[in-house]
């Protein structure tokens, strides 16, 4: 027998009125330590025979000998195709669609590297172990990695006849890794998750606009774009953002899932409901929650009534987050109740049902989520659980995205006194800063000034960058200071310029274990002589940590002399409003959910899914399903087109239908009494107008 869920933790989580080490921004940030990685480009290569390339290989020979596939998915053909024939290319694959492999058949024709930008480590980890397990020379360079890793790697692509490297979007601000770039032969540019370069998109990230000035060292190097979800405004605005050409191809998968219900469950009690759609429902299971508190509550109550369960946010240890993730890729463990961290870059065909506890703030961020279940193309269910109060707190996040103006620039103020940054000051300095502290120390709103720091990115008054954890440092002095003066501490500067290039024009990344190695000195004394040299302002040392990294752009100044453009606000908050709006048409509008979903992404169909819960809805006394008699509708409606508005016979729409025939007159009695326009008489139909 089930335990009920405690009323009040229920009532505190839907308001979202958490505490302040709870709160977070609208969507988690989830990354990977080294550790997780630190295998990638130390494992030997097998010795896999490579396939000769010649002009006359299809792309489908690549597959067959690599993949072990007869042939390609829908639509990927297509989109390897227009990359060969060096087409910008916008490929749109929903979750489970294939895309890895629309860019590595034809990276491996192609002459030289194929460059991939991805926000998603430990997909870099999986694609890039992937490949090398194939017999395929691939290298991924990330933030968990030491200096001397990173050059080794990018040697490895300059001379090492590598065919795909994997990098994050933040790298390519890196002034070194340009350096290096341009001196690599690139074939290929791929943008993975490509919806984050636009800024109407629902995922956008400032760190996405680095593509735009590595595009230019690139050239004429054709770019093949992708996402599993976006509008036809969002595609428009990606393919110009990337300046695509003329030539450019939009490709798209249709959106239209066969096997994936859609449902909305409208209930109070969303805990008791989720217990009862899980005994219903069979299979591994994701339930998606709106904070870190709520998924530890919904797992440990599941668990209390004993359902297999355990929980997964971007708050938990590296080591807690790769065991639960593969207990439940393992069948240990049934459901998994977690933030929208969980999910991305995951491969479980056989997922039975997703569950939200509460609707995202757009659809593309819904959809995605919801796709996750039945990729193995078996029956899967996406169950939305709505409140009588999730309308309003849906619309209340605009307002804690969008906070006033005056409360921005008030945290601008709060960020540059707690950051100690003085008027005139910090311009290109980059500093650790514990977000928390900050909330706590000025009592501040902690949702609203996430989303503060977010328009300041986009404004372009800073960056803040949550991924990179380990010891950077750059050189204030110049060469010629160095050499001129005595500086204690000189044999660790030394040590600096022996280990580390770029440290006179950019941050490095750097271990004071190597540095200490080198010296034969302890680690403890190194890292004092760094900050004693970072004080005298000789360097600019930030030691290792798992705070975020600011970097300022412009120096410190009053605030009203700051200008926050109308594209950093008001028109992200237009957008923002217009998705808020489409996600509650969605719940309110009784029509079917995929037809819903279809034209939200562009694509015009009518024809019911025949299993959410709009289509399953009973009509009329003799419990008709809504969607026998919306498709009976849709039939005659396109007969009456046909005939010109004349009579249409009843026959003929029975053998248009694929309905039992009684079902079919049940219906179509239902559709002529609904409508003034409409007459039965005898065994035709006839409109009145």
């Amino acid at each position: 027998m089930s335990q009920p869920y405690p009323q009040d933790l229920t009532e505190r989580n839907e308001a979202e009125g958490l505490t302040l080490a709870e709160e977070l921004p609208e969507r988690e940030q989830l990354f990977w330590p080294s550790d997780y990685i630190s295998s990638v480009g130390q494992e030997p290569m097998p010795s896999v025979p490579s396939l000769k390339i010649t002009p006359e290989t299809k792309p489908v020979e690549v597959l067959s000998y690599y993949w072990g596939y007869d042939d390609f998915r829908p639509m990927q053909q297509e989109i390897v195709s227009s990359v060969l024939e060096g087409h910008d290319t916008l490929g749109l694959l929903p979750t489970g669609g294939g895309k890895s492999i629309t860019f590595q058949v034809p990276g491996l024709m192609l002459p030289g590297l194929t460059l991939v930008i991805t926000p998603l480590i430990a997909l870099m980890k999986d694609q890039v172990m992937g490949l090398r397990a194939r017999g395929i020379k691939a290298e991924a360079i990330h933030s968990g990695m030491s200096s001397s890793q990173i050059l080794t790697s990018l040697d490895n692509c300059l001379y090492g006849r590598y065919k795909f490297l994997y990098i994050s979007p933040e790298r390519l601000g890196s002034e070194a890794f340009r350096e290096r770039l341009v001196y690599m032969d690139i074939s290929l540019l791929v943008i993975d998750e490509c919806h984050c370069i636009s800024q109407w998109g629902y995922d956008f990230r400032p760190s996405y606009l680095n593509i735009l000035e590595v595009r230019e060292l690139l050239g004429s190097v054709p770019v093949l774009a992708l996402t599993a979800t976006a509008t036809p405004e969002v595609a428009s605005d990606i393919a110009q953002v990337l300046g695509f050409g003329e030539d450019a191809r939009v490709l798209s998968k249709s959106f239209y899932r066969p096997n994936l219900s859609y449902s909305i469950r409208r209930v109070e009690d969303k805990p008791t409901m989720l217990l009862h759609i899980l005994s219903r429902v069979e299979g591994s299971a994701v339930v998606y929650c709106r904070s870190r508190e709520q998924t530890r509550q919904i797992s440990q109550w599941l668990e209390s009534c004993g359902v297999s369960s355990n929980f997964f946010h971007a708050g938990l240890t590296h080591l807690e987050r790769d065991m639960r993730q593969k207990r439940w890729m393992r069948g240990e463990v049934r459901v998994m109740v977690a933030t929208n961290a969980f999910g991305m870059g995951i491969d479980k065909p056989d997922v039975r049902l997703v569950v939200h506890m509460m609707m995202p703030s757009s659809l593309e961020e819904y959809f995605q989520e919801a796709g996750r279940a039945g990729r193995d193309g078996e029956r899967a269910y996406a169950v939305a659980l709505v409140s009588s109060r999730d309308v309003s707190l849906l619309r209340r996040r605009l307002s804690d995205a969008f906070p006033e103006r005056g409360y921005i620039y008030k945290t601008y103020e709060a960020l540059c006194d707690y950051l100690g940054i003085g008027e005139g000051e910090g311009y290109g300095r980059t500093y650790v800063c514990d977000l928390e502290e900050l909330i706590r120390r000025f009592r501040m709103r902690p949702v609203q000034t996430y989303s503060a720091l977010e328009i300041m990115q986009v404004s372009g008054w800073l960056s803040l960058d949550e991924s990179e954890t380990r010891s950077r440092l750059t050189f204030l002095y110049t060469r010629d200071q160095l050499y001129r003066e005595a500086l204690p501490g000189e044999e660790v500067l030394r040590a600096l310029m022996r280990l580390y290039t770029g440290l006179f024009s950019d941050y490095v990344f750097i271990s004071e274990e190597e540095v200490a190695a080198l010296l034969q000195r302890p680690i403890l004394e190194v890292c004092e002589a760094l900050a004693q040299l970072s004080r005298q302002g000789v360097v600019h040392y930030i030691p290792q940590t798992h705070l975020p990294h600011i970097t300022m752009h412009i120096r410190r100044e009053d605030t009203k002399y700051l200008h926050i453009p109308p594209r950093a606000y008001e028109e992200r908050q237009r957008r923002m409003a217009d998705r808020i709006a489409a996600v509650c048409r969605y719940i309110d509008r009784e029509q079917c959910r995929s037809i819903q979903l279809l034209h939200y992404f562009g694509e015009a169909s009518e024809q019911s899914c025949g299993m959410c819960d709009v289509c399953l809805r009973r009509l009329g006394d003799g419990g008709l399903h809504y969607y026998i008699v919306h498709e009976t509708e849709r039939a005659l409606r396109s007969l009456l087109d046909r005939s010109g508005g004349q009579a249409v016979s009843v026959g003929l729409l029975v053998g248009d239908l694929p309905f039992e025939q009684e079902l079919i007159l049940e219906a179509l009695r239902y559709v002529v009494a609904q409508r003034e326009d409409l007459a039965l008489e005898g065994d035709y139909i006839c409109s009145l107008r």
